[in-house]
């Protein structure tokens, strides 16, 4: 499910620089009084996204003016690309993604909201085949999807579980992560959710054992956050204020009452490109919702330290071209009202 984030990232989201004066102005709905917000997933509609159809059946998004229209990629990266073009009013993105999109290539966007606190990318296993920590990846396989952020996740795990990360042979599976590894072409995959990979093995009775980079040395990092450009920041800093206060509400009526948002996603779901199974995303919301506010970090704020434990790893890791500051990555809309 996790949306290949590719090296081919790094060449693709250039492309923004020739769009980035195309902005344009709020439009109005044909009754002429809500503004319309385009809205670029990370995916197709899935269990982290139920509080924004909550939010959307409730109306919370109408009562403060707004239109949210909900788009899906065609592309991994255009929930950041889109919004830096000008093309859409907000995408949910990665935040380790979206540093080295800012940081290397200068793409003019922020995140705007945490959307899951914590990890929800894990390393995973079958059960059968013995790998209980990540030092047993010492000498085996391990499939992913394409993204350098995950090799160095491995890496780190092995590392800081003692074992030699030199030792693993990292293969690029693409999509398959899952068929990759019931079919045996590898031993681990990273790359995988907990919250989807895990539980659809799980449902079709695949066993599996999975590691949380956060727990083996990789800094705590935000899974999603919500991004826009510094354009729109700038000149529309209501609309997006206004947003995050109704995916607030949304988040609430779905903590509250996560069988009814749970339906709400069913009924919205697109069966014909991405079908949901009903007990998967019931366990997947049980999942997200201890991850997406605590009672340090309320849902959408954002942490400073995340930002900059995460800015010093990657500069470790070699995936920084330059010293940055935390602060130009993030604003806590909220609470900042900027």
């Amino acid at each position: 499910m996790k949306k290949i984030k590719i090296m081919a990232f790094m060449v693709s989201i250039l492309m923004f620089v020739s769009f980035t004066g195309c902005g344009s102005k709020p439009s109005q709905s044909s009754n002429g009084q809500l503004e319309n917000v385009d809205l670029v997933l990370d995916w197709y509609p899935n269990a982290i996204h139920s509080f924004i159809y909550a939010a959307i059946e409730k109306g919370y998004f109408k009562e403060e003016g707004l239109k949210v229209n909900i788009k899906f990629p065609s592309d991994p990266t255009d929930p950041l690309t889109l919004p830096a073009a000008g093309k859409a009013t907000l995408g949910i993105y990665y935040q380790p993604d979206l540093v080295i999109a800012r940081a290397n290539q200068g793409v003019p966007v922020k995140s705007v909201g945490a959307v899951v606190h914590t990890p929800l990318n894990v390393i995973i296993a079958l059960k059968s085949n013995n790998i209980n920590s990540p030092r047993d990846l010492q000498g085996k396989t391990v499939g992913y999807s394409g993204n350098p952020l995950n090799t160095e996740y491995v890496k780190t795990m092995v590392k800081k579980d003692g074992g030699n990360p030199d030792t693993v042979k990292m293969v690029d599976v693409g999509f398959d992560l899952l068929s990759s590894m019931v079919t045996k072409k590898v031993d681990a995959t990273t790359g995988g959710l907990i919250n989807h990979e895990v539980l659809m093995l799980e449902n079709e009775n695949h066993p599996v054992n999975y590691f949380d980079p956060s727990k083996y040395g990789v800094p705590n990092y935000y899974e999603e956050v919500f991004v826009t450009s510094d354009k729109t920041l700038k000149e529309k800093p209501e609309t997006i204020k206004k947003f995050m206060k109704a995916a607030q509400k949304g988040f609430e009526y779905t903590k509250n009452n996560p069988d009814e948002a749970l339906k709400i996603l069913m009924d919205n779901q697109q069966k014909g490109s991405f079908p949901l199974k009903e007990a998967v995303e019931k366990k997947s919301l049980s999942i997200l919702l201890p991850k997406m506010e605590s009672k340090d970090e309320p849902f959408l704020s954002q942490d400073k330290s995340v930002w900059q434990n995460n800015i010093n790893w990657l500069k470790k890791q070699g995936l920084l071209k330059k010293d940055v500051n935390a602060e130009d990555f993030y604003v806590n809309v909220l609470k900042d009202n900027k």
